[in-house]
C-alpha cells in the first residue's frame, strides 16, 4: 500500500479525485496539502478564505498541511518552497503525491519532474477521462460545489456564486470545458459523500482582478471572484 498525500485545491476536481483514490486499496491517503497565499490568507488561485478551508478539511476528517506562498512569488521562489516541502514529506515516509489534474500535459510533466527530484511518484486518478462524464458522476454521487472564480473572457460577474448542477454544465459557453480544466472556472466543494457534514457559508461580495499578460503576445487575464464567508 502506497503512503500518499493529496494536493487539495478545495474544488470539485480535487473532491472527485480524492473520492476515486480512497476507493483504491493500493493507496493510503493520510494527509492533505494545500497552497495558500500567506499575505491574503486565502487558497491560491481559488481565493477561498483559510477559515473556510479549515472547516472543509475538518469535515473531510484528514489532517492538512499548508504550503504558505508569498504575495507574488516568482517561479524560482515557488520551486524552492515546493522542493523544501516535498523533501520534508519524503522524509515523513510519503512515496506518492496525488492530484486532480485531468489533461494539462505541461502541468502534469512539471509536477512529475519536481517530485522525481525527491523520489516521490505522482498519481492522477482522473487523468485523460472524459470531463463531461466526470461532472455527471460528480453530481450523481451527491457532491455539491459553488463557483468561486471565473475567467472574465467567458463569464460575467453573475456566474460566480452559482451552484453547479447538470443544467449549468449543459449550458456552459462554447469552448468552456465541463470541468473548467483550462482554468475557465474554479469551485468550492461544500457537500458530498466524503464529508461528515455540509459546510455552511454565505456569499459575500464579488470582485474583479486582472493579472498581467504571461507573455509579450498575450493579453492580460481578468477573473471574477466570489467571496464566501464561513457561518
Amino acid at each position: 500500500m502506497h503512503t500518499t498525500y493529496f494536493n487539495w485545491s478545495t474544488g470539485k476536481d480535487s473532491a472527485l479525485a480524492l473520492y476515486e483514490l480512497l476507493q483504491d486499496s493500493s493507496f493510503k491517503v493520510t494527509k492533505l496539502v494545500t497552497t495558500v497565499n500567506s499575505h491574503y490568507q486565502r487558497v491560491s488561485m481559488h481565493g477561498l478564505r483559510v477559515d473556510l478551508l479549515k472547516r472543509q478539511v475538518a469535515a473531510l476528517g484528514l489532517p492538512v498541511q499548508y504550503i504558505e506562498l508569498p504575495e507574488s512569488p516568482d517561479m524560482d521562489d515557488y520551486n524552492a518552497i515546493m522542493t523544501t516541502v516535498t523533501t520534508q514529506l519524503k522524509t515523513e515516509g510519503y512515496t506518492h503525491a496525488a492530484f486532480g489534474d485531468i489533461f494539462l500535459e505541461d502541468l502534469k510533466f512539471y509536477r512529475e519532474m519536481q517530485l522525481m527530484e525527491v523520489g516521490i511518484t505522482g498519481v492522477f486518478p482522473l487523468w485523460k477521462r472524459n470531463t463531461k462524464e466526470l461532472m455527471k458522476m460528480f453530481l450523481e454521487l451527491g457532491f455539491k460545489a459553488i463557483v468561486v472564480c471565473a475567467n472574465a473572457k467567458y463569464f460575467n460577474a453573475d456566474f460566480v456564486g452559482t451552484v453547479l448542477d447538470q443544467n449549468v454544465i449543459d449550458n456552459l459557453p462554447e469552448g468552456v470545458d465541463p470541468c473548467g480544466e483550462n482554468g475557465e472556472f474554479h469551485t468550492f466543494c461544500f457537500s458530498g459523500p466524503l464529508f461528515k457534514e455540509r459546510i455552511a457559508f454565505e456569499i459575500g461580495e464579488t470582485t474583479y482582478r486582472e493579472y498581467p499578460a504571461p507573455s509579450k503576445n498575450a493579453e492580460a487575464v481578468g477573473f471574477w471572484y466570489c467571496d464566501l464567508l464561513a457561518q
